[in-house]
């Protein structure tokens, strides 16, 4: 009797054991799957911001080198006649960027700022060049948005964005001498989670947890003296 008793007893405990394990294991594993999606989504939203800081440097840097524009090579202003001005340039530097083969950063979110894309490219005249400042002054800046048709072309490859019809910063007006205007470009991007568990969560909670992200990227630099 002792024996099968005990016998009894190894199999309650070994089946209680079993049964604590899978409670455990159905617990824990869910947690783990987020805690490993979410770790997912960050290296995507990581991956986006690094290419929006990129994107904002080549701008700034083609915006610096071609200054005010050249009347022979190219003009400051948009002229059917002659090639793409500078602003132009400035976005295709960006544009070339973002959509770089082998890059996987969507632009367009259709003007949806809840959902993942370009909310605004700015290139504005910089107020210093430590934070960037003067992206957000009224008059300091031309704004460009999302636009799948209707941009003008650089170089046969059309543009993705449209900017002003007028300027607020006016590309021949800008200062190239002994004390240089500093030209910025700011990209707003709205990066909105991805994975799928992760969008659940969002759902269910009505974005208590897991709320969009919003990426500023800025780079300012000197407008570059020009040479004869």
């Amino acid at each position: 009797m002792i024996p099968g008793g005990l016998f009894g007893w190894r199999h309650r405990v070994r089946a209680q054991q079993r049964g604590q394990g899978l409670v455990e294991f159905v617990l824990f594993v869910p947690l783990f799957l987020l805690l490993l999606f979410t770790m997912l989504d960050f290296g995507f939203a990581l991956y986006a911001n690094l290419t929006l800081e990129y994107a904002s440097r080549e701008g700034a840097r083609v915006g610096a080198a071609l200054a005010a524009g050249n009347s022979t090579t190219l003009p400051c202003a948009y002229d059917s006649l002659k090639p793409a001005p500078v602003d132009d340039h400035v976005i295709a530097a960006v544009q070339r960027v973002l959509l770089s083969a082998g890059i996987t950063v969507p632009i367009n979110n259709n003007g949806d700022s809840t959902k993942t894309g370009v909310n605004w490219i700015r290139i504005y005249k910089a107020t210093n060049d430590v934070n960037g400042g003067g992206y957000n002054l009224a008059g300091n800046y031309n704004e460009w948005t999302y636009a799948a048709t209707g941009g003008h072309s650089v170089d046969g490859t059309p543009l993705k964005f449209v900017g002003p019809a007028t300027p607020s910063w006016d590309a021949c007006s800008r200062l190239n001498g002994t004390a240089p205007d500093m030209i910025g470009v700011a990209i707003n991007y709205t990066y909105a989670w991805t994975t799928p568990l992760v969008n659940i969560i969002k759902v269910v909670t009505r974005g208590t947890f897991y709320t969009n992200l919003t990426f500023l990227d800025k780079t300012v630099m000197n407008l570059n003296p020009t040479y004869p």
